[in-house]
């Protein structure tokens, strides 16, 4: 089983998805088992990270108001959708963070 969170962001969506992306931002904001796994790119905004028992997949889309909109999907064997449902909201939290500080000056 799975589960699917999304989450707003103030932000284009190219930035979100390079930030989310990025080798040395990633760690900031995956979850653990993730850590050391090169995301694998999809056509458009997508990316997908896994190790065998943990899958993670990300889409970010515009936001017609403005900034982007997140959405990520988490599985793992063994693992009850409410705990994944807590690591993807705090994936989601911490990927926001993460934004905001490839955003800040300095």
């Amino acid at each position: 089983m799975g589960v699917r969170r999304e989450r707003g962001m103030s932000a284009e969506p190219e930035v979100v998805y390079n930030t989310a992306t990025d080798p040395a931002r990633s760690p900031g904001w995956l979850p653990e088992r993730l850590h050391r796994v090169r995301a694998a790119m999809a056509p458009g905004l997508a990316a997908t990270w896994r190790d065998g028992v943990w899958l993670a997949s990300l889409v970010v889309e515009d936001e017609p108001a403005g900034g982007a909109v997140a959405v990520l999907e988490v599985s793992a064997a063994g693992v009850g959708d409410s705990q994944l449902g807590a690591v993807a909201e705090r994936a989601l939290f911490e990927l926001d963070r993460e934004v905001a500080d490839n955003l800040t000056p300095g």
